[in-house]
């Protein structure tokens, strides 16, 4: 079987220009807010939910009547939305 041809180290004097240089991102400070927000956007519409249940629609609003279910997976929703902004 015939032997692979061995390479040539490039030049390790070569440095490269500050133009090609590329810039570091930070990616361990970013958006500490979302787990917070998301946590009590599930929360808000759990309770919503569990409220409006446990009072017999008397509560949170009792004029939006069966709406209040709609409101309580819209914040839970909203939850989810917020969630995608988690890195």
């Amino acid at each position: 079987m015939p032997k692979s041809r061995v390479r040539k180290k490039k030049d390790d004097s070569y440095a490269p220009s500050e133009k090609r240089a590329t810039t570091k991102l930070d990616m361990s400070s970013g958006r500490r807010w979302v787990a917070p927000l998301m946590l009590a956007l599930f929360g808000i519409g759990l309770a919503w939910i569990v409220v409006y249940y446990m009072t017999k629609a008397d509560l949170p609003v009792g004029a939006l009547g069966d709406w209040n279910i709609v409101v309580g997976f819209g914040f839970i929703a909203l939850g989810f939305v917020v969630s995608t902004q988690w890195k």
